[in-house]
């Protein structure tokens, strides 16, 4: 049965693993490089505009809300997110929500959402700040907005999509999941026009942004109110860019080394094949040396075999010899010849020069001496 041939250069890599590492690879790289790259690079964007805006808020006066919300209503755009406003009116009580399960510096807590109606007729929410909830999650004592004509600062800030979970009347309160001012205008429209608010140029119950108010105004109205209960204002984002640019740098990097380790990979898959070919040469050619020995080794061990099947028949003949002289010697004694000590020592000595000579003639000697030779082969084989 021949040997499968392996593949040779590139065809090496033509296999269902490589195509499919490199197809995974390969789109890997595309979207790192034009997709989490540029994503996270333009988050950072976004959070180094989020926090010039904030910056800006803190470093500048407030400003009269009239002046950032349209009269309408409508959205005065992210643009405006952050700008320290003044509003100048007063708070609608009755109107007021509490925004659960949103926790504040990871603590749990109830945000008191109060709408407030500005003397230039807009009305707008205001978050006045946050409070611990008691056993558990019981919704505690909340202090009462001050009453009467106010003057507040705060930022404004966008509205949130309107939740999934819809609002809960539960211990005395509208309760809401999210800070949208469309929900919450619609839950208390009809607190708001007993409140006379809003005015007639407003298209909503509620101006499209809130107000988040600053530590100021929180502590302020605190210090009015008479009951042991006390709101914490909300405190503000720190000002850090955060990680994005070198998360982006991060998606960059890896969606270069990707391909480049798919190279690596490749090359040290050229390089074993290369070894291990070279293997294979080796033992191939040790494997022929191998059978070059054992095929001089049989011929030498056929010629041993050869040998000493020839002594064995040497010294068969050599018995053959012996036993005839034997013979010889035996029937010259049984035909009565006395002969003394000498002639008898001298008839012993003829018959062992005719062994002798019959053993040279056989070649026996010569036989012995293969027969040694061929022990010792065979004890070293």
């Amino acid at each position: 049965m021949q040997r499968q041939k392996k593949r040779q250069g590139w065809k090496t890599f033509l296999t269902p693993g490589w195509v499919i590492t490199a197809v995974v690879v390969l789109t890997f790289t595309y979207f790192a490089i034009t997709f989490l790259g540029p994503w996270q690079l333009h988050k950072g964007e976004e959070k180094a505009a989020f926090n010039e805006r904030l910056e800006e808020a803190l470093t500048k006066d407030p400003v009269s809300l009239s002046k950032v919300e349209p009269a309408d209503g409508s959205s005065a755009g992210i643009e405006k997110e952050w700008t320290h406003v003044r509003l100048q009116g007063e708070f609608v009580g009755d109107a007021e929500v509490l925004l659960r399960n949103r926790p504040v510096d990871s603590n749990p807590a109830f945000q008191v959402l109060t709408p407030f109606k500005t003397d230039e007729g807009q009305t707008i929410l205001v978050n006045r700040g946050w409070i611990p909830p008691v056993n558990g999650s019981d919704v505690p004592e909340i202090p009462d907005p001050p009453a009467g004509d106010v003057d507040v600062t705060g930022y404004i800030r966008m509205s949130e999509a309107k939740p999934g979970t819809p609002p809960t009347e539960s211990q005395g309160y509208t309760q809401v999941s999210g800070m949208n001012t469309e929900q919450i205008g619609d839950l208390k429209a009809d607190e708001l026009r007993a409140a006379d608010g809003p005015s007639s140029s407003q298209k909503t119950p509620l101006a499209a942004e809130y107000v988040q108010l600053d530590e100021a105004s929180v502590s302020a109205m605190n210090e009015q109110d008479d009951s042991d209960a006390e709101l914490t204002a909300i405190s503000l984002p720190q000002l850090d860019n955060g990680p994005h640019i070198s998360y982006a740098f991060q998606w960059w990097t890896f969606g270069l080394m990707a391909p480049a380790a798919l190279l690596w990979f490749a090359w040290a898959e050229i390089r074993e094949r290369k070894r291990e070919k070279q293997e294979i040469a080796e033992a191939e050619a040790m494997a022929a040396a191998a059978r070059s020995a054992d095929e001089r080794e049989s011929v030498t061990h056929s010629g041993a075999e050869g040998d000493k099947a020839g002594a064995e028949t040497n010294r068969g003949r050599i018995a053959e010899v012996e036993h005839a002289v034997t013979e010889l010697s035996a029937s010259r004694n049984i035909g009565g010849t006395d002969s003394a000590d000498t002639p008898q020592r001298g008839s012993a000595t003829t018959e062992e020069v005719a062994a002798r000579k019959l053993a040279d003639r056989y070649g026996g000697t010569r036989n012995r001496f293969e027969e040694r030779r061929a022990a010792k082969r065979g004890e070293r084989f």
